[in-house]
């Protein structure tokens, strides 16, 4: 359940929290013509990273170059978050990232593990977001949709809105 006052008071920590807890996001290189697809995303909030497993001959991962922008969007796994998040992309065979975010489901679409000589790592380095947090009462947004339709107040107060920057 997203907290409304934590994304009032610290967006940025429950944004990291929310990615930290979704199977996947979708991913997208910002202005091409390829639609978003779905990535697992491995969030490192002190660099403001997130890590994406990948193979080095998918169209993604060929479409990378140096100073490629990209977009991730992020439904929370309770539909009360949403995220929109941009940043440079870049292809990394990092080994120690590698290692850490390493998972029997990530082994499964490896047929050498982690000496596959496809295997690769995108870095995603956030420089920005936008949040929405929603609240998860049913009462609550009643009680706002019909105050917004019978009197003055048009606009429902139902969540938070946030812009985050990241450096």
């Amino acid at each position: 359940m997203a907290s409304l006052t934590e994304a009032r008071e610290a967006p940025a920590r429950q944004l990291w929290d929310e990615i930290a807890e979704i199977h996947a996001g979708m991913l997208g290189i910002e202005g091409a013509y390829g639609h978003m697809q779905p990535m697992a995303p491995h969030p490192d909030p002190k660099t403001n990273t997130i890590w994406f497993f990948t193979k080095t001959d998918t169209d993604l991962a060929q479409s990378i170059k140096p100073g490629t922008r990209g977009h991730f969007c992020v439904v929370g796994k309770n539909h009360d978050y949403h995220a929109s998040l941009g940043g440079t992309l870049e292809l990394r065979h990092d080994p120690a990232k590698i290692d850490e975010y390493w998972s029997s489901v990530t082994a499964a679409w490896y047929e050498d593990g982690k000496a596959d000589p496809k295997l690769t790592m995108i870095a995603m380095h956030v420089d920005d977001a936008d949040i929405w947090a929603s609240t998860d009462s049913k009462l609550k947004f009643g009680w706002e949709i019909a105050k917004a339709n019978y009197s003055d107040e048009k606009m429902p107060e139902v969540g938070v809105k946030q812009h985050l920057a990241f450096a």
